[in-house]
């Protein structure tokens, strides 16, 4: 059975809770189109980074076209497929493809290098194509002891909110609690959960799971 983190995931940008300026600010690039971009998601630990970059890359590519791995996978092996595969537009509803790159403050400098040559081709990224990154670190400004600058440059900064995060996140976990009769206490413990967690909701759905809010 599927954890209550990946049971409840938003599957559309209505079910995101709590980063409202976000949305709003991915939506209104995506009025020009989700492709031929490269993202940059920051924010602190169970914000709703995977999930964002998951929804950005369902709006340019299928399922078996998006591919998400963590900083350290990104080879030299990948990162010559990830420049063949780009080449090339893929069949499919949405034809395009998409790749999610997570922890993204880990990469090192021969890694950044080469994606400085993927995310700005000769005219530009193909528009089927998307990059999402992700990271919990704050600025970036360096990476394996190099200038991030250039790299940062070519990908548009989203910041996910870290204010007043609880009482939206308690709702929405009060709600997931009743679903799984899992709930037993007022919205304000689940208020003090969320903050206790760091406003980190894959923890509170941790605890939640754990029957901390049975009676």
């Amino acid at each position: 059975m599927a954890s209550l983190t990946e049971q409840y995931r938003p599957r559309s940008w209505g079910d995101v809770v709590g980063q409202d300026k976000a949305v709003r600010q991915i939506q209104a690039v995506g009025r020009r189109g989700y492709g031929g971009r490269a993202y940059l998601l920051s924010g602190k630990s169970g914000t709703g980074k995977t999930t964002i970059a998951r929804l950005i890359a369902a709006e340019v590519a299928d399922p078996w076209t998006v591919e998400e791995m963590d900083a350290p996978d990104l080879t030299a092996d990948v990162l010559r497929t990830i420049d063949r595969d780009m080449a090339v537009r893929p069949i499919g509803t949405r034809c395009g493809r998409a790749w999610i790159v997570n922890e993204c403050h880990l990469l090192r400098a021969g890694q950044v290098g080469k994606l400085l040559t993927l995310l700005e081709p000769a005219g530009g990224l193909p528009e089927w194509v998307t990059f999402v990154f992700t990271t919990t670190a704050d600025g970036l400004e360096s990476m394996d002891g190099m200038d991030a600058k250039p790299f940062l440059s070519r990908c548009l900064p989203i910041r996910l909110s870290q204010r007043d995060l609880a009482p939206a996140f308690a709702q929405r976990a009060m709600e997931i609690a009743r679903a799984e009769n899992l709930d037993g206490q007022p919205l304000e413990k689940y208020v003090r959960l969320l903050r206790d967690c760091g406003l980190n909701m894959r923890a509170a759905l941790q605890s939640i799971e754990a029957g901390e809010m049975l009676q």
